[in-house]
């Protein structure tokens, strides 16, 4: 099969490699779309330490099953279907409580560290288990599937805030997942939503999205602003998508007393944390890693139109042009969004101006 490889930092190519297998609990996958993830161009250039050389990578997916193993009962060859990112047990203490994110086996498609290594989705094929798989409805093109990873991320960022309904929130960042917060908040019943950026052209889209407020400022000027709109209380939750210090200390700043900071954002491996602020206004910092079984919500939210995928997705190219689009977002070339990959497709032209 063809499969875009990692095959030193900086460097990918299309390669052959041979084709998986699936075990008797799993299932191989035609991958039909396959999205570019933040966490794939952080991991192209080594900074992470979670994409070691050699690895194809990929984890935002979706496909046609080709062939499944001989325990699996619940698919079958022909049905569409995505996957979640993270491969979990299903049988230690977490994943019995539905904390399948936080499982004490968890790995993650396409990623390669010290503790396991796991060929990703940038390929034609792929294997999974059959019980991190679900089923897409007919209305969905792939790549809108290939969307559901990062929606139930931010599903699950708005679900460990504990929203009620009626709620005021800030995002901080307006990059891909900031962009799914909003509109999860929405979703999930907020009152009002100011979102934040250093990035106007990321603050229209997010107005197009349905944000009530877009703050074009950092630091002191945007805890400012806040506290300006807010009559001085702050917020009732900060959804922070960045994971720089100074974008969590703005959050921080930013919540009213009593209030919640969800920390989404996951740049920074360290940063040094204004203490007394947290303490003295008791402040809730939770954090939300991956998801924990939202993609049957996320789909439901996509299909019926309160999420919007569609306007996210910058282009649809062939896996050929794979080394060239993450030349293009690494360099943070403006107004990119998502790229989606589709292993089907050889050249460019093929595309014929489908849209995404």
């Amino acid at each position: 099969m063809k499969a875009l490889l990692l095959s030193e930092y900086n460097h990918l190519e299309v390669k052959d490699l041979p084709a998986p297998v699936p075990g008797v609990d799993e299932i191989l996958i035609q991958v039909s779309a396959c999205g570019i993830c933040g966490s794939d161009v952080h991991g192209y250039d080594g900074s992470t330490g979670r994409r070691i050389p050699p690895i194809v990578m990929g984890h935002e997916a979706a496909g046609i099953i080709v062939a499944v193993g001989s325990e699996v009962r619940n698919f079958k060859p022909g049905d569409r279907v995505t996957f979640d990112s993270t491969v979990y047990c299903d049988k230690c203490e977490y994943c019995l409580k539905g904390q399948v994110n936080l499982c004490n086996q968890r790995q993650v498609i396409g990623v390669s560290c010290k503790e396991f290594r796991r060929a990703g989705a940038f390929a034609e094929f792929l294997v999974v288990p059959a019980r991190i798989a679900y089923r897409l409805p007919d209305s969905f093109s792939f790549p809108q599937a290939a969307m559901l990873e990062a929606v139930s991320v931010a599903l699950h960022g708005v679900a460990v805030a504990e929203m009620k309904g009626g709620e005021t929130v800030l995002v901080i960042g307006a990059g891909m997942i900031g962009l799914l917060l909003l509109q999860a908040a929405r979703a999930a019943g907020s009152s009002r939503v100011f979102v934040c950026d250093v990035d106007p052209t990321r603050l229209a889209l997010a107005e197009k999205l349905g944000a009530d407020r877009t703050i074009l400022a950092s630091g002191v000027a945007l805890t400012e602003e806040i506290l300006r709109e807010t009559g001085d209380n702050g917020v009732d939750i900060v959804l922070e998508a960045v994971g720089r210090e100074e974008t969590i200390v703005a959050a921080i700043d930013c919540v009213r007393k009593g209030g919640t900071v969800s920390l989404v954002g996951n740049i920074s491996p360290q940063i040094t944390l204004p203490l007394q602020k947290v303490v003295s206004r008791q402040i809730r910092l939770q954090g939300s890693c991956a998801s924990a079984g939202e993609y049957q919500q996320a789909i439901d939210l996509i299909a019926n139109g309160k999420i919007n995928v569609d306007l996210l997705i910058t282009a649809v190219a062939p896996l050929s042009d794979g080394p060239a689009w993450f030349e293009r977002l690494h360099a943070r070339e403006p107004n990119l969004m998502k790229i989606v990959l589709d292993p089907r497709i050889s050249s460019s032209a093929e595309l014929g101006g489908r849209e995404p």
